[in-house]
Formats: structure tokens, C-alpha cells, sequence
């Protein structure tokens, strides 16, 4: 028996058949959307390559001559000059990536919380500051700042920004920022010793606009400029959030967020466990020029001649040669093909050193006596160093100041090496041959005997801690090489659990001993790890960083290189040449007076479009 279809049924088959057509309109609207969508993309990144290369383009623009602060000209300012002189070679192109690598693992990249030059290296492409120093004369320019002025009596500088600048999320960077910046640094809880001990320097830091703040300091001082210009300006919605939980901040690895030209892809993903560190182009980036490179990649390859075989292999772009194979890769037929090579002393080179570490758990060690001190250094035979390992691609390093610079007293000379003046010291320290094994021993019989720890991966450390230890027990002293990995070494210095150390410090135009000398900072996880302290030193740099007349500071710095001289706190060791082979795809390499400019920001150098390796 068949069902009749009722006048019902028509109705509902009427209704479904209505949603069926309603359901395939809704679908084909959709599709239009996504299509339209993906129209949209697309035009919207055509849209900002025509920016990239508008701006680049008008950045071509000629320069005229700089003022003492305001910018140059309209379209560039003179922190942008060279950057836009690059840009007008022929060949010029931007794209690619810049490819090199670090010896080391790094623990952080944190700003504040890391402490070692890895890890500054890439933040300096991340983060900007108000100032940046001119490599040709060494004057301070306007990066974020556009102009600025410096009341009387040096205590009062204040900073008009540039009302284009912001981070690489969008946001725009105010004087609130810079605000921020710094008090978020001299909040006691967020892991920043070494930068608070600078800052103090600081009575207040104001904004009176949205863009103009003012540092107001509470005495003279001597680089008021480059410590309110160069404060590297983070971003207040980022980090503030931290103030809430200062440890997490603190132990953070990856927090990388600022205005600069590149940017890590995620500000918060990066950890020690992925090695590489990779940044990508900011293509935010507010500057007068664009950045040239795509991307700038780090790799971590600990061993020497792992790198060499990556350089040559044309996996990174320039490679640092050991000296021991420096001449021998000058005259290698594949290396000579690829690449230029530079053999160079940077008039701000900094220098290598061991530290005698004072005191340890509490107590003083047998470091703590200057006469061991001093007669380490006389065991330090710091010419045959320079010969045997570093073959003469070095120069002895006696204090803190570079022997161009006019804090350093010419009158001073390196001590010679003198195994007599040395074991005299030891002796009148307490220390002798009680039992006749050779070993020193002092007055409760216990033998001079110490750990000097250095970096592993590094075969000249390795090589100059194997002769040291010859040196040594011809005195009588038992070194023991303790070879660490870079984190280690890092977590130790904090804690200062370590007998001796061989490290190296960067240098400056003029070198401020505060950070690293003053007993002040002879703190937990401050610079000064090995406790020394020395109440005259004090007074000389207190009143040398008081006094911003340069002809009356440079004699106060002189007195205080006698004083640390005498003292040893440090063993100094040598400044090092560089002796770098660079790819030859890498153009516009220039000689400045701060040494080779391969890296320097505003970017550069680049590679011609028909010798670029990366696409993306």
C-alpha cells in the first residue's frame, strides 16, 4: 500500500530544498571570502616590499652635512648616514641572510639577566638605544632620540624622540619606555647588578611629553652622555608584566622584544636547547634605512676546526683564524679564492687576564695577599705567551687601559717574567719548600695548589694553561688546568666558586673602573667577582668619574692604573689582533675607528643580488 504525499510533505520538501540552496550560497560566499581574503594578503605584502624599497630608495637619498645633535637632513638622520651611503653602491641589494657563529653555547639572551658579549651580540640587532657612537669620529648621533641638550652643569640631559619610531609588534616607542626602562633596571628584585651599578649614577629619569624625557643626575659625571644615551630601551607592555614575577623574569632564557631591525620570531620561545640563535628582518623597522639581510643566524660550533671546516664549506660568513694557522690559510688556495682577509688591532680591543679569586666562601684566600699576587704575575711569562702561542699576533696587556688611550701612564711597562723576584714574594707570604717534593708549602704544611679554570673549547686557552703550568712548578706552585664548558664557568663566576680564572673583557673609547674594580661591587653577581678591595682605588675612581673635565680626569686615571698595577688583582695577559677572513659575497667591508665594520648597526653591509645563497 503506497503512502499518499500530503500537502505537509510538499511543505517540508519545500523547506529542506530551500536550505540545500541557502547551504550552496553560504558555501560559494565563503569561498569568495577566502579567495577575496587571499587577494588582500597578497596585495598587502606587495604593498609592504613597495614600502621596503620606497624607503630605501628615498634613504639613497643624498646627505647633507651633519649638525652637532639635530639630525642631518629631513629624510636621513647622520646615525643613518653610512648605512644610506651603502645603499647607494650599484651593486647594493638587499635579501639573504648574515650567517656566523659563536664558540659557545649561551645561556640566556635575556636582556640584563645575561652577562657575557654572545649574548650582547644579539641583542644589539634587537634592542636600540637613544645614541649611537659614529665609527668615523667617534661623536655621539641621535638613533631614537632626534636631538638633545645638556644643562651647565652637565647634570640635566634631555631627549626629544623621534615620534616614528616603535617596537617590531607595532607598538609606538615613547618616552614612557624609556621611563620604564629604567626603573625597571634599578627595581631591586629584577636580576641587573652590574647595570644598577651604573645607573645610581641617576637621581631621576622624567617624561614632560609623550615624546621628551630627562635624566637628572645626582653629581657630575663624566659619561653622563653615553650612560643616559646608550640605555638600551625596552618595551613596557612586554616586560612590565615581570614586575609581577621578577623570578621568572630571572630565570628566563629567550624575553627579546625591541625596536631594532630584527627581531626574534617569537619574543618568548627561544631557549638554550634549540643552540642556534636565529632573528628575522623587522619588517616594522621604523629607521631611515631598512635592514639589508632577510635574516641573521648564530650557530653554536664549539671546536676550531669545526669552524674552519663550516667557513670553508661556505656555511658561515667569516671565520676568526688561530694564529697558529693564520699564515698558512693566507697562502691556501680555497680560503684566498672565498674570501678577504683583515689583520687588525681595534683601538678598543679589549684584553685577556687571570683573576685571583680573594675570597671564597667567606674567607680570604692566599690570593687575598698581594705579594702572591704579584709574584703570579712574575710566574706569568707573558712574552713567551705572546710568541710561543699567539706567534706575536698580540701585545702585552699591563692594565685595564689600552696603550692608546690617555688614561694610561706611559711610564708604566709590563712586568718581565723573574722566577727569583717571584719565589722572594712567596716567601715572605709564608710560603716555602718544607718537605723538599718540590711543592710550596705554607706555615700549617698545606701546599700551594690552585684550580685554574678556563673555557674548554678554546685550544690557544688550552695550550697557554699547559705552559702555565710548566711555569709555575719551576717556583714551585701546583696549577691544576680545570677546563669548563661557558654556562658552567658563568653560574661559578656568580657564585665565585673558582681559585683563579683566565676570562677577557671588552674595551671602550674611555674604560670606567667602577663596574669591575670598586670595592662596591664586590657582590654577588656584581663584576668585581674576586673581592678585591682597595679603599685609595676607591676614592680615585669615585673622584675621576665625578669630574668631566678631561684634563683634570686623565691624571686621576693614571694614579688609579698605578694603584692596580701595584696590586695585581689581575694577572693581565695581552689584546689580541683580529685576524678575520670574511666571505667575499659580504660587500662594503670598511676599516672605522672601532675596527672593521662587519655587523655595525644601522646595517652595512650586504651581498649583491647574483651571489646571494638564501632566499626566504
Amino acid at each position: 500500500m503506497q503512502n499518499q504525499l500530503t500537502l505537509k510533505d510538499w511543505t517540508l520538501f519545500g523547506l529542506l530544498g530551500l536550505l540545500i540552496v541557502l547551504l550552496v550560497l553560504s558555501m560559494y560566499q565563503i569561498d569568495r571570502q577566502w579567495l577575496k581574503l587571499s587577494e588582500m594578503q597578497t596585495a598587502l605584502s606587495e604593498q609592504a616590499k613597495d614600502m621596503r624599497d620606497l624607503r630605501t630608495a628615498v634613504a639613497a637619498r643624498p646627505v647633507a652635512t651633519a649638525a652637532a645633535n639635530p639630525v642631518a637632513d629631513k629624510t636621513v638622520a647622520t646615525a643613518f648616514a653610512r648605512a644610506a651611503a651603502a645603499s647607494r653602491q650599484p651593486d647594493y641589494a638587499t635579501g639573504d641572510w648574515s650567517v656566523d657563529a659563536f664558540s659557545t653555547n649561551l645561556k640566556t639572551i635575556t636582556p640584563l639577566v645575561s652577562s657575557d658579549a654572545y649574548a650582547a651580540n644579539v641583542q644589539s640587532y634587537v634592542l636600540e638605544s637613544l645614541l649611537a657612537r659614529n665609527p668615523d669620529t667617534l661623536a655621539w648621533e641621535g638613533l631614537l632620540a632626534k636631538s638633545w641638550t645638556i644643562s651647565p652643569d652637565g647634570l640635566v640631559i634631555s631627549f626629544k624622540l623621534r615620534d616614528d619610531a616603535h617596537f617590531s609588534d607595532g607598538t609606538p616607542l615613547t618616552a614612557e619606555d624609556v621611563v620604564f626602562s629604567y626603573r625597571f633596571i634599578m627595581t631591586d628584585a629584577i636580576q641587573a647588578p652590574r647595570e644598577r651599578a651604573y645607573l645610581e649614577k641617576i637621581a631621576t629619569v622624567n617624561a614632560t611629553d609623550k615624546y621628551t624625557v630627562v635624566f637628572t643626575f645626582k653629581e657630575p659625571y663624566f659619561e653622563a652622555l653615553s650612560l643616559a644615551g646608550g640605555l638600551g630601551v625596552l618595551p613596557k607592555h612586554f616586560y612590565e608584566p615581570y614586575l609581577k614575577n621578577p623570578q621568572q623574569f630571572n630565570e628566563s632564557k629567550g624575553l627579546l622584544l625591541g625596536s631594532g631591525p630584527y627581531k626574534l620570531a617569537d619574543p618568548k620561545a627561544w631557549t638554550p636547547d634549540k643552540g642556534n640563535v636565529e632573528l628575522v628582518r623587522n619588517e616594522r623597522y621604523w629607521g631611515d634605512v631598512q635592514p639589508a639581510y632577510n635574516r641573521v643566524l648564530w650557530k653554536i660550533i664549539q671546536n676550531d676546526s669545526a669552524r674552519l671546516t663550516t667557513f670553508r664549506n661556505g656555511d658561515i660568513d667569516s671565520y676568526g683564524a688561530r694564529p697558529v694557522e693564520y699564515q698558512t690559510l693566507k697562502q691556501d688556495a680555497q680560503i684566498t679564492a672565498k674570501s678577504q682577509s683583515f689583520e687588525y688591532m681595534p683601538p678598543v680591543v679589549g684584553y685577556s687576564y687571570i683573576a685571583w679569586n680573594q675570597e671564597r666562601a667567606g674567607k680570604p684566600t692566599r690570593f687575598a695577599d698581594p705579594r702572591v699576587r704579584l709574584a703570579m704575575t712574575y710566574l706569568t711569562d707573558v712574552s713567551r705567551i705572546i710568541k710561543d702561542v699567539f706567534l706575536g699576533y698580540a701585545e702585552p696587556a699591563l692594565s685595564p687601559f689600552s696603550p692608546t688611550s690617555k688614561q694610561h701612564d706611559p711610564a708604566l711597562s709590563p712586568y718581565a717574567f723573574d722566577i727569583d723576584k717571584a719565589k722572594d714574594l712567596l716567601k715572605q707570604a709564608g710560603y716555602e719548600d718544607r718537605n723538599q717534593d718540590g711543592v710550596l708549602e705554607d706555615g700549617k704544611g698545606q701546599p700551594f695548589e690552585f684550580k685554574l679554570t678556563y673555557f674548554q673549547a678554546n685550544e690557544d686557552t688550552k695550550r697557554m694553561v699547559l705552559l702555565l703550568k710548566d711555569l709555575y712548578a719551576r717556583a714551585g706552585v701546583r696549577m691544576i688546568p680545570f677546563p669548563q664548558e661557558w654556562p658552567v664557568m658563568l653560574e661559578n663566576i656568580d657564585k665565585k666558586d673558582f681559585d683563579a680564572i683566565t676570562l677577557g673583557w671588552t674595551s671602550g673609547i674611555e674604560t670606567d673602573l667602577f663596574q669591575i674594580f670598586h670595592s662596591s661591587q664586590a657582590q654577588s653577581k656584581g663584576d668585581n667577582f674576586t673581592g678585591y678591595k682597595n679603599p685609595a682605588l676607591d676614592k680615585l675612581i669615585d673622584a675621576a668619574r665625578r669630574n668631566v673635565n678631561e684634563a683634570e680626569r686623565m691624571p686621576l686615571w693614571q694614579q688609579a692604573e698605578h694603584l692596580i698595577y701595584q696590586d695585581q688583582p689581575y694577572t693581565f695577559l695581552m689584546r689580541r689582533k683580529s685576524l678575520l677572513f670574511v666571505d667575499k659575497r659580504i660587500h662594503n667591508l670598511q676599516m672605522t675607528k672601532l675596527g672593521l665594520n662587519l655587523g655595525f648597526l644601522p646595517q652595512e653591509n650586504y651581498v649583491p643580488k647574483a651571489q646571494q645563497k638564501y632566499t626566504q
